[in-house]
């Protein structure tokens, strides 16, 4: 075969081999989390909100997640993460999937999810908005990114503590929807709070990580059986909910084919039989895994009188709520509120609905007639309105009487069930570690997950004697109250650090970590059982270094007491009558400030303002006092250290200087005889104070850029709500000369109306008069006519019978 044909066919064989191979070499894709868990809050603290976020993150570091988290951030720090988290979610490309973890307290507002920094000061309202992240802007940022899939969690639907002033704040979170290639899960249904966690972990968190870790489940799947395992587990208290959009084929972690089947395969779920024959325990159960409204009103349908018809009425009570107000919130309409209040005269968001009749500049009560909005729901029945007047429903409560759900899943695995608390912290914003268990070998990421850098947990997923060593450096530290850099030198075996099995900070939270000091573990918090930064052994609150450590007590400054012959540290400086590698004898210290009682009788008055210092060649003899003798005002004092001559052959003390030898002693006299002497000074004693101050003026720098920062911070805030009164004004504007260009055209209308009515009604007149002589005109046809005489002989006159004469008459008779 020549060579030309040959090189034809082996190129015509590539053209039809290689399309069909490409589709074979999948994208990597891209595994991102955030996770944050607020519980240090000043208002009310939550036990479990840092350890639930540190048990979902090292699960999504198992499943190939590059995960940053931080515990306890304030307003700046929580924006500036999900800010630093947005933008990394728009630079991991198209192939990537986001997942965002919020762990705290969250508020709903006028049909909006708010989620509350630590730091969070609200006492109205109108404070939300202001000292809150509103959820639906992230959301939305991430929905606008070209990513496979986005996963945006809220464990924060509880019993909010802040106490608002005026009208209420609708309880726990607001229907929303997820948008397009998203899921958006609470962990409490709508208008619903979960119960008080007692525990080391919330029962949502442990629950989701369960269900991760089975393996297999796509995202709705997961989703509905954490939904069904909560609800066990908390004893129908707390009931998840969930909104999924996502299409792309997606697991967190995928089962080998060897690997056993999973429970509940074909449940409840997947029976496509009518509710009313599988009895009601398996419709509840079938009921809560799909969660929707047709569904619980079709269980009401078929088991009215049995006894989990009660808890589905609370749960349909909440559901059609939430549905009727969102649709009212997306009119934002006075006819639309006008609607729901006359629903839900006292429900959950009546006060939302007041204040925005406000805001509209909308009478309260509505007029007689308005355009009633047409919802998708019909209003409720009498029997619901008891779950529905106050705040939020709490399906816990003990005057519903509601009785427990039943139980369908398997019992939890133990790795689960038995999960002890993580080991305490000590570093600020970082979170906790729980023990991590190895997932079983039939467990495993996909194969086209981007493995993340660093992620000793996903390189050690089954190695059960590497996680082993993993567990036992992350709670090191806290045995040894040692910081996660002491120990990152490795384990034996596998070269494994606790401070990369950690969670990464974010960048601008680690950023403004490294700005505080690192200060050692104090006691340990009653409400989370983690260790708070305590102040360092000495050193005084408020005062760091340059640094960033804790400025220890110094004698005869303002945060400690004066020590005798104790001198103000130099920062790599060698002090006074030190040789290198030997310790310093006692040197004098200038006297910047009083010294205390035992510095008074050996240190003298420093020089007046605007004198030099003194030189060592004018250092004049020190007065002591003799034998027995004491300054005036001094203490007694203390007995002098023994002066020892320099050994023989000892080394210059700085360049060609050598050390001096011990002054002899003063001959005995009065102590006021002689004149006083200026204090002992000496060069770098000097540099030390001025040091110092430079210390202290960095530091006032310092502060004084903090507190610019906040003004500007402030002025930034009351500029937000200048604009927000603004728009409210504007809006209340739009919304007066809205209504009067209605009230001019309804006027114009009724006026056009009359108009047409009286016209009508003159027809209708005319219509009348023209019957009314058709009728006459009948009845005159109708009457009888009289008959005329027949024509005979008329009379003649005069009588005779004879003819009249008349001419065409017969003769007259």
């Amino acid at each position: 075969m020549p060579q030309a044909v040959r090189i034809v066919l082996l190129m015509l064989a590539a053209a039809v081999v290689l399309p069909l191979a490409a589709p074979l070499a999948a994208p990597a894709e891209t595994r991102i989390a955030l996770v944050i868990g607020n519980g240090a809050y000043a208002a009310g603290a939550l036990p479990t909100a840092a350890n639930d976020a540190g048990l979902v993150a090292q699960t999504l570091q198992a499943a190939g997640f590059d995960v940053v988290g931080a515990r306890d951030l304030d307003e700046d720090g929580l924006r500036r993460a999900l800010r630093d988290f947005t933008d990394k979610a728009a630079a991991a490309g198209p192939e990537a999937v986001a997942f965002v973890y919020l762990s705290g307290y969250g508020l709903q507002l006028e049909g909006e999810n708010y989620f509350a920094p630590v730091d969070a000061r609200i006492a109205t309202a109108s404070d939300v908005p202001l000292r809150t992240l509103r959820v639906s802007d992230y959301a939305r940022r991430l929905a606008a990114l070209p990513l496979r899939a986005r996963f945006l969690v809220l464990d924060a639907a509880r019993k909010a503590p802040f106490r608002i002033e005026g009208d209420p704040l609708a309880g726990g979170l607001a229907l929303s929807e997820a948008e397009p290639g998203s899921l958006v899960a609470f962990n409490a249904a709508p208008g619903t709070v979960g119960p008080d966690e007692t525990g080391p972990y919330g029962a949502y968190a442990r629950a989701l990580v369960e269900m991760m870790r089975e393996g297999g489940l796509n995202p709705g799947d997961l989703f509905e059986r954490v939904r069904l395992r909560v609800s066990e587990t908390t004893g129908g208290a707390e009931l998840p909910w969930h909104s999924a959009r996502i299409e792309a084929p997606f697991v967190f972690f995928e089962r080998a084919p060897d690997a056993p089947p999973l429970a509940r395969q074909a449940g409840p779920a997947a029976d496509r039989r009518p509710l009313a024959e599988i009895g009601p325990q398996e419709a509840f159960a079938r009921c809560i895994a799909r969660d929707t409204l047709a569904g619980y009103e079709e269980f009401l349908g078929a088991y009215p009188q049995d006894p989990l018809a009660n808890r589905v009425r609370a749960i349909v009570a909440a559901r059609r709520e939430a549905v009727t107000w969102r649709r009212s919130r997306l009119a934002d309409t006075p006819d639309a509120y006008w609607s729901y209040l006359g629903r839900y005269p006292r429900g959950p968001h009546a006060w939302d609905a007041r204040r925005r009749l406000r805001q509209l500049a909308a009478a309260a009560e509505p007029p007689p007639h308005f355009a009633a909005l047409a919802y998708d729901v019909p209003p409720p029945p009498p029997e619901e309105v008891v779950y529905l007047e106050r705040p939020a429903l709490v399906l816990d409560d003990p005057a519903y009487d509601l009785p427990p759900p039943p139980v369908y899943l398997p019992p939890r695995p133990a790795f689960i069930a038995d999960l002890p608390p993580p080991p305490p912290v000590v570093e600020e914003y970082v979170l906790p570690v729980p023990a991590f268990v190895p997932v079983p070998a039939y467990i495993r990421p996909p194969q086209v997950v981007a493995a993340p850098p660093g992620n000793v947990i996903y390189e050690h997923l089954h190695d059960a004697a590497a996680i082993e060593r993993i567990n036992a450096a992350n709670a090191a530290p806290a045995r040894a109250g040692l910081s996660g850099s002491t120990i990152a030198a490795g384990v034996a075996g596998a070269a494994i650090g606790a401070a990369v099995a950690r969670v990464a900070l974010p960048p601008s939270v680690s950023q403004k970590a490294a700005l505080r000091p690192s200060l050692p573990a104090g006691p340990a918090s009653p409400a989370t059982g983690q260790r708070v930064p305590g102040p360092a052994p000495g050193a005084q609150p408020g005062r760091f270094g340059p640094q960033g450590q804790p400025v220890p007590q110094q004698a005869g400054r303002p945060n400690g007491p004066a020590a005798p012959g104790q001198a103000l540290p130099v920062p790599g400086a060698i002090p006074p009558g030190q040789q290198a590698g030997r310790p310093a004898p006692a040197a004098p210290q200038p006297a910047l400030r009083p010294q205390g009682p035992a510095a008074a009788s050996t240190a003298a008055p420093g020089p007046a303002a605007g004198q030099p210092l003194p030189s060592p060649a004018r250092q004049a003899i020190r007065p002591v006092p003799g034998p027995g003798e004491a300054a005036p005002g001094a203490p007694p004092a203390q007995p002098r250290p023994a002066q020892t001559a320099p050994r023989q052959g000892a080394q210059p003390h700085g360049p060609g200087r050598p050390i001096p030898a011990a002054p002899p002693p003063n001959p005995p006299g009065p102590a006021l005889a002689r004149p006083p002497a200026a204090p002992a000074a000496h060069p770098q004693a000097e540099i030390a104070r001025r040091q110092q101050l430079q210390q202290e003026q960095a530091a006032q720098a310092q502060r004084a850029a903090a507190q610019r920062q906040q003004q500007m911070m402030m002025q930034q805030r009351q500029q937000q709500a200048v604009q927000a009164a603004a728009r409210q004004q504007q809006l209340a504007a739009q919304a007066a000369a809205h209504r009067q260009q209605m009230m001019q055209q309804q006027a114009a209308q009724a006026a056009a109306r009359q108009q047409q009515m009286m016209q009508q009604q003159a027809a209708a007149r005319q219509q009348q008069q023209l019957a009314a002589q058709r009728q006459q005109m009948m009845q005159q046809r109708q009457q009888p006519v009289a008959p005329r005489p027949a024509p005979g002989p008329h009379p003649a006159p005069g009588g005779g019978g004879r003819p009249c004469g008349h001419p065409g008459q017969p003769p007259c008779r």
